[in-house]
């Protein structure tokens, strides 16, 4: 995630997804060969949101993108109405759009994140959920808080991965140099970054797929700083 972005497209029908509830699936099949333990299938899902300010529940978030890492066809779009009046001016001037915009064209925050624990469980098709994002803390915040506050429970189980924690890591590098103008180009995504959840969402992907076959060693700068 960075700040959020303008756009008012809709990948995802605004149908409404139903009434089930999302049940989260234990982190590894119980099942065991001998001594070894088998564990299920993960799928890492990038995810964007866009929001009215820093905190849940004191502001909104407006639009949640999303796509699997390594098929970005597979994505996700959906608006949502503001929980409330908060709103920082400058978050506003990144998304483009005042707060009324929003509750004219976005979800009742319960139908958006049905449809989105619909479309996720579809995406994951029985593998482990595994929720990645650019400086990761900023989304999941929003995307556990709404998840917990309208369904009663998140898919995504209690943990999430950051792009920028991994690339550290991958790289040996210190902090301030995650940010994303300081990462090599080899690793960054192709999409254009846009300030669109969705938009946004698939650039992630890109880049943390690149950075995954880096560490892989299937990339022959893999973990190259930019730095000399």
């Amino acid at each position: 995630m960075t700040a959020p972005k303008p756009g008012a497209r809709a990948e995802a029908s605004q149908d409404d997804a139903g009434d089930a509830r999302p049940t989260r699936a234990p982190d590894t099949a119980p099942e065991r060969t001998g001594r070894v333990r088998h564990r299920r299938p993960e799928v890492f899902i990038s995810v964007d949101v866009e929001t009215s300010g820093p905190t849940p529940g004191r502001y909104s978030m407006l639009s949640l993108g999303a796509c699997v890492v390594g098929d970005v066809t597979q994505r996700f779009y959906v608006e949502l109405q503001p929980v409330g009046p908060g709103a920082v001016p400058d978050a506003l001037r990144v998304v483009g759009r005042p707060l009324k915009a929003f509750a004219n064209s976005g979800l009742p925050p319960e139908q958006a994140m049905r449809q989105f624990a619909k479309w996720l469980a579809t995406a994951a098709s029985g593998a482990r959920p595994v929720f990645v994002a650019f400086n990761a803390p900023f989304d999941w915040a929003f995307v556990n808080w709404y998840f917990h506050e309208f369904l009663g429970e998140n898919p995504f189980g209690f943990t999430a991965l950051d792009i920028k924690a991994y690339y550290m890591g991958l790289a040996g590098t210190a902090w301030a140099d995650t940010s994303a103008g300081r990462i090599p180009e080899h690793l960054r995504g192709s999409q254009a970054h846009t300030h669109h959840a969705l938009d946004d969402a698939v650039e992630q992907a890109q880049m943390f797929e690149r950075m995954r076959r880096a560490a892989e060693g299937r990339d022959p700068n893999a973990g190259r700083s930019h730095r000399t």
